[in-house]
């Protein structure tokens, strides 16, 4: 599993992949950091990070299109599944690979409150839930999209299918609210990603949000371990 890890993190930086999102990512809180130091309060910093959890969603197809998808397309699937290593490990693998990159982001990101805490006293109770939520939020959509793109040889396809899951789980929480029946509505609640996310980016450690998104981990894992076992056997 380390090995895999390693290889795909490397492939990650040998491309261009693992810098456009890292440096895309860095870019805009650039410039919404830009935007605080103009209006002189650290208070607006916690909104720095609500505003760019919502682009960091959308940009997270871009490290997972590729996981299954190239590796289909290049013929080199067979050799991964006749390698000596169990389907669960190859997909931590992959999964471990894409989530450092996104968490490189993600810290590298704490750079410039660090920074202005010298001058002032960002609340970092709000900021680190949020980021800590935002991990979370996107280690869960990084399990989704590598599941899609074990579904077709397309990276595109897979880029645009999990592109369309993270918009319908941004907004399906505004759904709930269409819905006038009690229990369906408490459903749509309780599945939402974003209603899950909620009580971190408020600086709280939801213990049943924490254990939602480790589900939904451990449930697209699941499904991706058995999709490469079918092939492997197939």
């Amino acid at each position: 599993m380390k090995a895999i890890a390693k290889k795909e993190l490397k492939s990650y930086f040998l491309s261009p992949i693992g810098y456009v999102f890292v440096g895309v990512i860095l870019l805009l809180f650039g410039f919404y950091y830009y935007q605080v130091l103009r209006i002189g309060s650290s208070s607006y910093i916690p909104q720095v990070y609500s505003t760019l959890f919502i682009w960091s969603m959308m940009l997270l197809p871009i490290l997972t299109m590729r996981s299954f998808s190239d590796e289909m397309r290049n013929h080199t699937d067979q050799g991964l599944l006749t390698a000596p290593v169990g389907v669960g490990a190859i997909v931590f693998g992959k999964f471990l690979a894409a989530f450092l990159v996104f968490a490189i982001a993600m810290l590298l990101s704490l750079i410039p409150v660090v920074i202005i805490s010298f001058f002032a006293s960002p609340d970092w109770a709000t900021i680190l839930g949020t980021v800590f939520g935002s991990l979370l939020y996107g280690a869960a959509m990084i399990a989704i999209g590598i599941f899609i793109s074990s579904l077709t040889q397309s990276q595109i396809v897979a880029a645009v299918a999990t592109f369309g899951v993270s918009i319908f789980l941004l907004v399906i929480n505004q759904m709930s609210s269409l819905v006038a029946n009690t229990f369906f509505s408490s459903l749509i609640t309780g599945i939402s990603f974003d209603s899950r996310y909620q009580p971190f980016a408020k600086g709280i450690l939801n213990l049943s949000s924490i254990v939602f998104f480790l589900s939904v981990i451990a449930v697209f894992w699941f499904l991706t371990a058995r999709k490469l076992e079918s092939k492997r056997w197939g």
